[in-house]
């Protein structure tokens, strides 16, 4: 069957049946010109390998990206990832960022949290609501989503060793508003293999850390269905130095290691991997970027359907989240950061995403501003309104340099998963320091690239100017910290503490045992148990990791 044929079935199968649920956003897409702009281009002759390579949107290998319609039926998801201070200033900063368009909500919470510390700890002193925002308890979640519909908003959480605590508070929550488990909608991150290798919030072991991840693929595929159980992310190992290829193999390895661990204990691939999600970087090199996003869709298909035996489309589909590159952005001439962000945007639409973050100009100096954070949802909404970027479906495909930057992405990062594969797989590797090693290589090669004018920064190692100290960045003051001991104080004061050491000593017994521990922390976030009391139970069934040195 030709390739024009192929298309016909594709468009009077695939399409019509999306279409019937969701029409597309307009009954015509035109260029300012009044050109007709069509859904899919493909090549007007044979292709021998167009089937095997790039298919159609929403069909294997899902090259050409994850749904038929892409966003003709509708825009990816504008999240922007934000938390700061306390639970009430983050909750008054996501309400304003949902009046400004925003469709989906990103939160970011402090160190101790990430690390499951209490502010009350001595190891949070200092760190209280400075990167993210505090939680220490139910009550603090309750503030953070205040007035926030939770059956109506996606909620995405940059959480990882504590992800099970705060999916608990989450769905707390949202029974507190009348909405049950079953009609949440978000994505917990919960990949803690890239904390050890990248960015270092891990609690406990690797062997414990996944069976905490097991659990709560097996509790959300029965009480939480449109949960995405886990954000396999590249994202931090991108920010620690990583080249794109190496951002994919080590993602997809470690999706490989979560896969073959829930198949491993007891769970079968077609129940939990649709729930899979990923988060993706987005740095300046447009064509690359674009190249790479259709690359780990391609190798991802491949995995899920060769190596698992996943039947279910959705099992074999990458979906992915894109947040722009921060270790691009400059504290010179901060306004150059909003090109950066554009480019990267760009990339990330071009190349499929279904949800982006845009960083803000001045993060680089201190937490954004509003004004800073309005003009990063703004070039989202430029991209999607004005650009035309959106209205065809992966318009680069069939580029001689984009196909084949595609390509060799692909082959250079299986043969990663291969060399992982041989070490005895994602986990086994990170242990001999194996991926920390690469990351730390390649950040050093860049490193001297940049030092020695070969890679030209804007800005920086070239086109600078002098400059004033920058005014007016937004600032977490002392008195957070001090108001979020007080808080958690009386809240300690209030509680019916005989019912948390009860259900504090249940959890342990679960973590002892082999029971799903879910339900069990579920139990103690809703009798207002605090984060650092919960995990340090499990701290100490499980006790706590240690880095690998890599020299």
């Amino acid at each position: 069957m030709s390739i024009q044929d192929e298309k016909k079935r594709w468009e009077e199968k695939a399409i019509s049946k999306v279409i019937a649920k969701n029409p597309e956003r307009k009954p015509a897409f035109k260029t300012t010109s009044d050109l007709e702009i069509e859904r899919l281009y493909v090549p007007e002759g044979d292709d021998p390998t167009y089937a095997e390579k790039l298919g159609f949107p929403g069909e294997y290998p899902f090259t050409r990206g994850v749904q038929p319609t892409m966003y003709r039926g509708r825009f990816w998801t504008m999240r922007q990832y934000a938390g700061f201070g306390t639970a009430k200033e983050s909750n008054e900063r996501y309400r304003y960022l949902l009046e400004q368009g925003q469709t989906g909500l990103s939160v970011a919470f402090d160190l101790p949290t990430q690390m499951g510390y209490d502010s009350d700890s001595a190891m949070a002193e200092g760190e209280v609501g400075k990167v993210g925002v505090a939680i220490d308890s139910l009550a603090d979640m309750e503030i953070l989503f205040d007035q926030i519909p939770l059956d109506k908003v996606s909620t995405s959480m940059t959480i990882n060793a504590t992800a099970s605590v705060l999916l608990a508070m989450y769905i707390a929550v949202a029974e507190k508003q009348g909405v049950s488990s079953q009609q949440v909608m978000g994505t917990i991150q919960n990949d803690i293999l890239k904390e050890y290798m990248a960015r270092g919030t891990y609690i406990y072991p690797p062997r414990e850390s996944m069976r905490i991840i097991t659990d709560i693929f097996a509790y959300c595929k029965d009480h939480v269905p449109q949960w995405n159980t886990i954000s396999i992310s590249g994202y931090h190992i991108r920010e620690a130095g990583s080249s794109a290829v190496q951002e994919v193999a080590f993602t997809l390895a470690d999706g490989i290691a979560y896969v073959e661990a829930a198949v491993k204990a007891g769970l079968d691939v077609d129940d939990f991997a649709p729930r899979l999600a990923f988060f993706f970087n987005a740095h300046n090199n447009l064509l690359e970027e674009v190249a790479k996003f259709r690359a780990a869709r391609r190798l991802w298909a491949k995995i899920m359907k060769e190596r698992f035996g996943a039947k279910n489309p959705r099992s074999q589909m990458l979906r992915f989240h894109t947040q722009t590159a921060g270790c691009t952005l400059t504290a010179q001439q901060p306004d150059n950061n909003i090109m950066r962000v554009t480019i990267q945007a760009l990339a990330a639409v071009l190349g499929g995403t279904q949800s982006l973050h845009t960083n803000s100009r001045d993060e680089a100096l201190a937490l954004p501003t509003e004004e800073s954070v309005r003009i990063a949802l703004r070039t989202q909404q430029v991209i999607a309104y004005e650009s035309g970027a959106a209205d065809s479906i992966d318009p680069l495909a069939g580029s001689y340099l984009v196909e084949s930057l595609t390509d060799q992405i692909e082959a250079q990062a299986a043969d990663y998963i291969r060399r992982i594969d041989d070490l005895g797989g994602a986990a086994e590797a990170i242990s001999r320091g194996f991926q920390q090693k690469e990351i730390q290589d390649s950040a050093y090669g860049y490193q001297k690239s940049v030092e020695g004018n070969d890679q030209i920064i804007v800005g920086v190692n070239r086109f600078t100017v002098k400059e004033e100290p920058p005014k007016d960045l937004l600032k977490v003051k002392p008195e957070v910290e001090i108001a979020q001991k007080q808080a958690l104080a009386a809240l300690k004061a209030e509680r019916d503490n005989s019912a948390v050491q009860q259900k504090l000593a249940a959890l342990k017994s679960a973590a002892q045992g082999s029971d799903n521990l879910m339900p069990f922390i579920l139990d103690a976030v809703k009798v207002y148990a605090s984060l650092g009391e919960i995990s340090n139970c499990l701290r100490e069934v499980f006790g706590e990791h240690q880095e690998t040195v890599v020299l």
